[in-house]
């Protein structure tokens, strides 16, 4: 593989040099990496150290997510000490992975850039041969889009007027959300907002207790509370590099040992039955679906269609890694969809096997050639009914 290393840390770039699997060129700094990636459009992964001579090593990973030519190579931000404030950062700019420069870890490092490559490997083989069976959205979908949006937006403005008044009176903050979603591509998903303000920070412990598609958590399957090889160390001493998990700070090794339990008893999708965060206003317009309306925009600037799979927020999106999970991706984001129509407002009756089946059977009639514009329109006719629901999930 092809990697490009920006920095001099001496033990990480013979252990580069010495593995005959990979073709790396070595650069000091981020200035001469840029150039370096202008001119070859080979490079299959990053890997910068934090400290460099002009600025630091997450600048010039940030600079390279805006490429749009390179955007797409796996990044990995390596530092001599760990600190949780640039690993957040690194984390929010789309940075892959992060590590400490420590005896330890060159074996972990150089086992995660063959895994991202690998990764990306596949990501690119998949583009490509979506790209070369001509898969695009028909135009009759996107004219209907446009128009039908469009018509709704005018039509329904006096509603939209009024919810804008309402929200406003109920509680203070915006009246609108927005958040990142991913469908074919990532981009910002409009509602009016239902939730009091500050309702993300409720989501983690509230997904624990009331979410919908959640499975039973086995008594055998409880969080690590120490690890097994630090308490036999001397104390202050751990038995790896140590890293940040959301709440607190912990050894890779008992945040790797945690990682597996959760990703066995965690859903991929997150909805709350009854959600306690969501206001009067909001309850509302959520079971008449005034709260989509914003979508709308959505669909005219391209972001989604009328009908498809619902874009997932990101952190559901990232847990969808299995072939039978990430096919749903293949059809374009949706207002409404298969699975709205035939098991929406069943509540706790619709499992996440449900839901995956029907967003890939939409995605293998929209990728077969068996497009048609009156299956659209049967399943938007058969959202009406729909939009009116007992429980707010």
């Amino acid at each position: 593989m092809k990697v490009l290393y920006v920095g001099k840390d001496s033990v990480m770039i013979s252990r580069l040099r010495l593995d005959v699997t990979i073709d790396v060129v070595i650069i000091r700094d981020e200035i001469d990496g840029l150039r370096f990636l202008q001119d070859h459009r080979n490079v299959e992964l990053i890997c910068a150290e934090y400290d460099l001579p002009i600025k630091d090593g997450l600048s010039f990973l940030e600079k390279v997510k805006s490429k749009r030519f390179i955007k797409q190579i796996p990044c990995i931000l390596l530092q001599k000490k760990y600190d949780v404030k640039v690993l957040k950062r690194a984390f929010d700019k789309g940075v892959e992975d992060y590590y400490t420069l420590e005896s330890h870890s060159y074996d972990r490092i150089l086992e995660r850039m063959r895994s991202l490559t690998q990764t990306n490997e596949k990501s690119n083989k998949q583009v490509t041969e979506l790209t070369s069976s001509g898969y695009k959205l028909p135009w009759s979908k996107r004219l209907f889009d446009i128009v039908a949006a469009s018509s709704l937006l005018l039509i329904l403005s006096p509603i939209l007027l009024m919810t804008i008044i309402a929200i406003r009176l109920e509680s203070k903050g915006k009246v609108y959300y927005t958040a990142k979603r991913v469908g074919r591509k990532t981009f910002d998903f409009y509602k009016f907002r239902s939730m009091r303000v500050g309702a993300d920070k409720m989501l983690k412990q509230l997904a624990k207790q009331n979410n919908q598609y959640a499975k039973a958590k086995p008594k055998q399957q409880q969080d690590m509370v120490s690890c097994v090889k630090c308490v036999q160390l001397p104390e202050g001493e751990c038995c790896s590099s140590i890293v940040y998990d959301g709440e607190k700070e912990i050894c890779e090794e008992m945040y790797l040992q945690n990682k597996k339990i959760k990703e066995k008893e965690n859903s991929s999708f997150i909805k709350i039955v009854d959600d306690p965060r969501i206001t009067k206003v909001g309850k509302i317009i959520r079971n008449t679906s005034i709260d989509e309306l914003p979508q709308l925009i959505n669909v005219i600037k391209g972001d989604m269609s009328l009908v498809g799979n619902r874009p997932l927020p990101v952190y559901e999106a990232e847990t969808l890694t299995k072939d039978q999970f990430s096919k749903r991706f293949l059809a374009p984001a949706g207002i409404t969809g298969l699975w709205q129509v035939e098991l929406r407002g069943k509540g706790g009756d619709m499992s996440e096997e449900e839901r995956i089946e029907l967003d890939n059977k939409y995605a293998d009639y929209f990728t077969s050639n068996k497009y048609s514009f009156w299956f659209d329109m049967k399943i938007l006719l058969r959202t009406v009914p729909a939009l009116f629901q007992q429980s707010t999930v």
